[in-house]
């Protein structure tokens, strides 16, 4: 499968050539994003689609072994474009979710296949950690790397209910680079009342509550890997699975 990063345009000009498949995800993704009552929570990530500063991709099942690499291809590219691309640039890849994925895996079925995705990810990556970044997920400054690049990450999938801004019919991740976040954090005003936006409009949106993990990058009491993939409850596996995971595979001397 080619690796193309779209913009909305694109794919709405294009959207007879797409496959069934990614022109019916692509059609569900402007309805949720785009909707016309403007309830979508994120409001950077509405903003990004609707003017064309988001780019999006379609990837191959993620179960299979070569899919990993397909999206390697894609963040090497991504990152090479995305800070000309706007001041709320993301990546979203979604996946080819076929009916025995879709409907037969649970949340925690879905949370573990993100993970094992992202290390697999990583077990493509063409260059070393960056020195700057911690290591441990476990650490407050810790964000996932790929290419040299900080990404903060966001999982949606179809077994998502309650929490319907992590709900999606197809597999699906949001790569936003960490650059994204220097006017968008806690020691600005545009910051902060971005996430007070954000937060009201999650409490309409979902029906479960806000999740007591969503933070800023930085804080100390804050875990990036935390908001990565979110249950439609509060609980969460009480280790990083990529820092196990990494071990795991670590090639022995």
């Amino acid at each position: 499968m080619a690796s193309v990063l779209y913009t909305k345009s694109c794919l709405e000009e294009n959207l007879l050539n797409l496959p069934n498949w990614q022109r019916i995800a692509f059609e569900l993704l402007s309805e949720k994003v785009g909707d016309e009552a403007d309830t979508f929570p994120c409001i950077p990530g509405r903003q990004g689609f609707l003017t064309d500063q988001l780019r999006i991709s379609f990837a191959g099942d993620p179960r299979d072994r070569e899919t990993p690499e397909e999206v390697g291809l894609l963040l090497s590219e991504y990152g090479k474009i995305s800070r000309n691309t706007g001041r709320y640039a993301s990546l979203l890849v979604i996946f080819d979710t076929p009916e025995d994925l879709a409907e037969h895996y649970s949340i925690e079925g879905y949370e573990e296949l993100f993970w094992s995705f992202l290390n697999r990810l990583s077990g493509c990556d063409p260059k070393d950690w960056p020195e700057d970044m911690p290591e441990d997920p476990e650490h407050y400054k810790w964000e996932f790397c790929f290419d040299g690049e900080p990404y903060f990450i966001l999982c949606a999938t179809p077994a998502h209910e309650a929490r319907q801004s992590r709900s999606f019919p197809f597999f699906m991740l949001a790569f936003q680079p960490r650059w994204v976040f220097e006017e968008l954090n806690d020691s600005t005003a545009f910051g902060r009342n971005m996430s007070r936006l954000i937060r009201k409009r999650l409490e309409a949106y979902d029906e479960a509550p806000l999740h007591p993990r969503l933070g800023w990058y930085g804080g100390k009491d804050n875990l990036e890997w935390k908001q990565y993939f979110l249950r439609d409850d509060e609980t969460q596996v009480s280790k990083c699975p990529f820092s196990y995971l990494k071990r795991l595979f670590k090639p022995t001397k």
